[in-house]
């Protein structure tokens, strides 16, 4: 009915979601940070459940009729603790950056110290970079990477000993190998800081046994649960052996500093038709069909990255533990911002991404990211990234560069490829897709409801 009533009052709206749900059907998405959330989800994250207001937890809100929705979030809880084997969930957070932000603001005072890996060198805006709130409200200090790419864990354990920070944070944002939580835990006891990891690129591979857990690591781990769960955009905050661990009070325990932490000090009325379709992607996380996918995510990044050496791009660190592939640019004349635009308009999918000693503007860098989590969806594994890969370079090398961000392609040529790329989604469509289209009220013809 209600989607009847959009078209009907709203066509202007009602089109540009049905031209999304056919350009997702069309495009080959390569972008790391992203995946395709089941219809289920998506009804879960569209119910009515939206109407509800009700600010605090389940049995302690501060507004009535939230029976149902106590229900939810206790049964999202569950299924989040069962997924990642965690003694302590919190679903609330509407992001892992705001779960980021509750969780140093409960742990680090105003101008304290937080130690986590630089931006360029694959971080994130909430480890202390000073484009976020975290870099002006604590003083942060940053480790990088060695000569090979990698995380160097002996200037880590250095600066930790020079600096004494209060959290060091163990996680990224562009960096595709495997972290060793074991490592950093050891660095963090070393000076008695708090151990927080960000799985927010890897939770998928996590919640499938396809990288190791930090859940019983660090003290608090967060995560975003749309990057790689396949659920709504939201957060959430996990703890395990240490929930029950002494806050920098000395008395109040971690997992109730996180309850108190994202409500009342960070945020306010909970998104509870979210919480609902986080609820939903966590039970969709734990069945087989998942643990396949993040074996085929793993398996494709691998091979995508083999393929685009083989190529003659420079692959960063020289391949992949995870999901993720980085590429730079700096030898083929190309700019990241060149490649992301000329890729998008042949039907792919990456994103611009600084590299390791990048000279160029974060609009601009002289890197792209390419990730799997899509590719394998659709079912596509290690025999079809030679074709992915193949279609990737052609569309670099067919660009001529007329400056850092102008570029110019031949339009039969943009063409061509661009069917090219219809082509292979049309082979390998994503999961659901007739059911992701009637939900947005687009028939197979393309005709609307």
């Amino acid at each position: 009915m209600g989607l009847a009533e959009l078209h009907r009052e709203d066509p202007e709206l009602a089109g540009l979601l049905d031209a999304e749900v056919r350009d997702q059907d069309t495009t080959l998405a390569m972008i790391a940070s992203a995946s395709i959330a089941a219809p289920s989800v998506l009804a879960a994250g569209g119910s009515a459940l939206s109407n509800v207001t009700a600010e605090g937890y389940p049995g302690a809100r501060y507004h009535p009729g939230a029976a149902n929705f106590d229900a939810v979030e206790r049964l999202a809880v569950q299924r989040a603790r069962a997924l990642f084997k965690a003694e302590y969930a919190n679903v609330q957070p509407h992001s892992c950056s705001s779960a980021n932000l509750a969780v140093l603001a409960a742990l680090v005072p105003p101008g304290g110290t937080l130690l986590g890996l630089g931006l360029d060198d694959g971080g994130h805006l909430t480890h202390g970079s000073p484009a976020s709130v975290t870099g002006r409200h604590y003083r942060a200090v940053h480790y990088g990477l060695g000569a090979d790419g990698r995380i160097d864990h002996g200037q880590v354990a250095e600066l930790a000993a020079e600096h004494r920070p209060t959290v060091l944070i163990a996680g990224a944002s562009a960096y595709p190998r495997t972290l060793d939580f074991a490592r950093f835990r050891e660095i963090a006891d070393s000076v008695g800081a708090y151990l927080l990891a960000d799985i927010s690129h890897i939770a998928g591979l996590v919640a499938a046994g396809e990288h190791p857990s930090p859940v019983d690591h660090a003290h608090i781990t967060t995560t975003s649960t749309y990057k790689q769960l396949g659920g709504p955009r939201g957060g959430l905050i996990l703890s395990g052996r240490d929930h029950r661990a002494p806050g920098p009070d000395g008395r109040t325990p971690l997992d109730r500093l996180m309850q108190r932490a994202v409500f009342p000090q960070n945020q306010g009325t909970p998104a509870p038709a979210a919480i609902a379709a986080k609820a939903r992607a966590f039970a969709l996380a734990a069945e087989p069909r998942f643990a396949r996918t993040a074996r085929l995510t793993v398996s494709g990044a691998r091979a995508l990255a083999a393929e685009l050496a083989r190529l003659g791009h420079r692959v960063l660190t020289g391949g992949t533990d995870n999901h993720m592939v980085l590429v730079d640019l700096r030898d083929s004349g190309l700019t990241g911002v060149i490649a992301e635009r000329v890729l998008e308009e042949c039907g792919i999918l990456v994103n611009r991404n600084r590299v390791p000693g990048d000279t160029r503007p974060p609009l601009v860098t002289s890197g792209i990211r390419l990730g799997c989590n899509i590719l394998a969806q659709r079912g596509m594994g290690p025999e079809h990234m030679r074709e992915c890969a193949e279609l990737t370079h052609t569309v670099l090398t067919a660009a001529t560069p007329l400056g850092e961000t102008e570029y110019r392609i031949d339009p039969h040529e943009r063409t061509r490829l661009r069917e090219r790329v219809r082509a292979l989604c049309a082979r390998h469509p994503l999961p659901h897709s007739t059911a992701r289209a009637e939900a947005h009220g687009v028939l197979r013809t393309g005709a609307t409801l």
